[in-house]
């Protein structure tokens, strides 16, 4: 089964323009993201989707497979599913191009189950939160599952909410340490889908439900139409790059992750 990943990059962004170009360890952005899928074993093409020439040439400089999409698309679901429709591969991983430390193996992980289950449409993945300020942070976005790892919901809100307990989250905030008590624990949802090429097409043509235009989340679009998202889980964190101040933690991350030294002061490292 072939799997294609591919990786919708605008240029033109409202928070932080020219973003995936953007300087990082002396690589544009969007060339760490790319090596991430490049170094997935399950993924078996990288194709960057751009709306931008500046792009395109940057990616073909690196050695990278770039193609131009339509200037008018609302969302990078949108971009990918033009791209795909060029595609014969079966599997779509769509990655976005302001992650670019998505980890590898997270990839494969997320593409397994749709090799092993052919009634699956659309898959993600999702990371345990061990801090409390990413639980309370509306840009970072939650996923509560079944007991069958199926998304139950997804929202930019403390999720779940810990009834009750609230008493609990502040000592999580003052500790630094999740009190065991807080069951089931929260998971961060990653920037990362796959979808199987049919589904795709159709995805990317039903209407926005309310709840998509109110959390500004794509992925309940399916929801609300009663597709089932499969999130696997993962032990690798991720950050999508928003702001400049994200580019300079995803440098100091990224520096520890290689092996370089970090700057005094930096975050710590992402699990690996």
């Amino acid at each position: 089964m072939k799997v294609m990943a591919i990786i919708p990059a605008r240029y033109g962004s409202e928070r932080f323009p020219a973003k995936v170009l953007a300087p990082l360890l002396g690589k544009p952005m969007i060339q760490w993201t790319w090596e991430q899928a490049r170094r997935a074993s399950r993924v078996d093409e990288v194709v960057v989707a751009t709306d931008d020439e500046r792009v395109l040439r940057a990616v073909e400089a690196f050695g990278g497979c770039a193609i131009l999409t339509s200037t008018e698309h609302q969302s990078g679901t949108d971009r990918v599913a033009e791209a795909a429709a060029k595609s014969t591969a079966e599997l779509i991983v769509n990655l976005q191009g302001d992650e670019p430390l998505m980890h590898p193996e997270t990839i494969d992980r997320a593409v397994v189950p749709f090799l092993e289950n052919e009634e699956l449409s659309m898959g993600s993945a999702k990371v345990e939160i061990t801090e409390a300020q990413n639980y309370l942070d509306p840009n970072v976005v939650k996923v509560v599952c079944d007991d069958q790892d199926f998304a139950c919901y997804f929202s930019r809100s403390p999720l779940p909410y810990y009834r009750g307990r609230e008493n609990l989250v502040q000592a999580w905030k003052e500790s630094g340490k999740r009190p065991a008590e807080l069951q089931p624990p929260p998971y961060k949802h990653l920037g990362l889908y796959v979808y199987r090429t049919d589904f795709l097409q159709a995805f990317a043509r039903l209407p926005r439900p309310a709840m998509e235009d109110a959390e500004k989340l794509e992925q309940l679009r399916a929801l609300a139409w009663g597709f089932k998202i499969k999130v696997v889980t993962t032990p690798h964190d991720s950050i999508g790059v928003d702001s400049p101040e994200d580019l300079r933690r995803a440098e100091a991350l990224l520096k520890a992750r290689v092996g370089s030294p970090a700057p005094p002061g930096s975050p710590a490292p992402l699990k690996e």
